[in-house]
């Protein structure tokens, strides 16, 4: 027999936090933050940014606190902010240029500094991000109730089990929708990926 008290059920910590109550919406910080990180690395491959991007995430859903639907289970709606949160943090990164003039000195010319490129090329590094996009795109086209598990599997790497209890779900229905999920995707990117 434990001590501890049963975890509160995140909808009643979400009243009590827009009752005034921060501390509770600190239990939920507490309660999710080293998942989010981690979904956030899977993400991003950069811990510090992930951990930036997580507090910036609870902060959104903090300040849009009174918009969550309690239909859904909080988790979700978080995994699903942190998401996009992470999609823009991507497309920042790829917009950041970075100038590659040498500086001048005394009276010659400006010129380029020269790298060795370690990646493909400039059209297999293209392949890359439109495949990319294609698949995000892909995901993204789901019927939510496929496109949801495929994103906490894949991009979240949550256990089948992990998923089965955050959804509330049978094991064996995850199982079947990711299958399913993943069957509609493939359909969809064989074409693009036998380019």
């Amino acid at each position: 027999m434990t001590n501890e008290s049963p975890q509160k059920p995140d909808v009643d910590l979400i009243a009590a936090a827009l009752d005034g109550d921060q501390e509770r919406f600190g239990e939920l910080v507490r309660r999710y933050q080293g998942r989010l990180v981690n979904y956030l690395y899977r993400l991003l491959r950069d811990y510090g940014e992930a951990h930036d991007l997580a507090q910036e995430v609870f902060l959104k859903v903090y300040q849009a606190l009174d918009r969550y639907n309690p239909k859904y289970k909080f988790s979700t709606w978080l995994f699903r902010v942190a998401q996009n949160a992470a999609i823009d943090q991507i497309r920042k990164r790829r917009l950041q240029l970075v100038s590659m003039d040498r500086p001048k000195a005394g009276n010659e010319d400006q010129g380029t500094w020269e790298f060795p490129s370690g990646e493909r090329g400039p059209y297999g590094e293209l392949r890359n991000i439109e495949r990319g996009v294609a698949i995000q795109e892909s995901i993204e086209r789901l019927p939510w109730e496929y496109r949801e598990l495929i994103v906490l599997r894949h991009y979240g790497e949550l256990s089948y089990e992990e998923i089965a209890t955050l959804k509330g779900m049978p094991l064996g229905t995850v199982k079947n929708k990711l299958f399913r999920g993943r069957q509609m995707l493939k359909e969809r990117l064989s074409d693009f990926m036998t380019d």
